[in-house]
């Protein structure tokens, strides 16, 4: 089934607001910031389907306009069921001049046989602020499908003034490179990366410094967290579980969500 989703938000009088959108099923859209008092724009994403299907292809476009500051959120943990064939996501993002796009959804779980490729391509423009998280589980644990699945990929592409500043391509097929072995996640079953890139002159080493002290003390957590060329970082992360990385995650997105900076030129 192909469904798409199209979200465009926009600004008034300094409150970030939903102004247009369109869903196909099994999308749906519901405002959830009717209580914030930042200003953006709070929006869960949620499906009437259980899970993406084999033959399911998701085409998500969102367009942040200037000034607007968005904060997308999941439903709840993504299945991927026994597929046949395959299943595809595409996000495309635009992001006007000083405006802020967050989307840390829940963890993704893919079921035995699935096969998963998603693509997110990121156009971001001057005075903005970026921040994608992904979780992949290692698949039903409880059912023994422990690294079960055929194939999960993820790529995610930011660009900037017609120029790639960074691409990411995360490839799983356990199978073929077994991911309990050396030199894979060896004995940890999630895996987390978290992704945040600015064009307002932010330096990420105050962050980086803070989100390191708040990880090492996290218990069967293993993690590191790099600088990026341009104004941002990576925070990649193993564990065995997918709701302690998750919500370590949305504790750096609020922390860097609701970050005021001082005196940028």
């Amino acid at each position: 089934m192909d469904s798409k989703l199209q979200i465009v938000t926009g600004c008034r009088d300094g409150k970030s607001y939903l102004k247009d959108v369109f869903v196909n099923p099994p999308f749906r859209i519901v405002p959830v910031g009717q209580l914030k008092k930042d200003g953006g724009a709070y929006l869960m994403m949620t499906s009437s389907s259980p899970g993406i299907l084999s033959g399911d292809h998701y085409y998500m476009e969102v367009l942040v306009e200037e000034n607007a500051r968005l904060q997308l959120l999941s439903q709840s943990y993504q299945r991927l069921f026994n597929m046949d064939d395959r299943a595809t996501q595409n996000l495309t993002v635009n992001m006007k001049k000083k405006t802020s796009f967050f989307y840390v959804p829940h963890p993704i779980v893919p079921h035995e046989n699935s096969t998963f490729v998603s693509t997110n391509t990121i156009y971001i423009d001057d005075d903005c602020d970026f921040m994608l998280g992904e979780i992949i589980t290692c698949g039903r644990k409880h059912h023994g499908e422990v690294f079960k699945y055929n194939h999960f990929q993820n790529k995610t592409e930011v660009i900037h003034n017609q120029k790639v500043i960074f691409k990411d391509n995360v490839l799983l097929r356990p199978e073929i490179v077994p991911l309990d072995a050396m030199g894979g996640l060896e004995e940890f079953t999630h895996q987390g990366t978290l992704v945040y890139l600015n064009t307002k002159n932010i330096k990420p080493e105050d962050f980086i410094e803070e989100i390191f002290d708040r990880l090492s003390q996290e218990k069967e957590l293993q993690f590191g967290v790099s600088s990026l060329q341009n104004d941002g970082f990576v925070v990649r992360v193993l564990g065995f579980g997918g709701e302690q990385i998750f919500n370590c995650f949305q504790e750096i997105q609020e922390k860097i969500w609701s970050y005021k900076p001082q005196n940028i030129s």
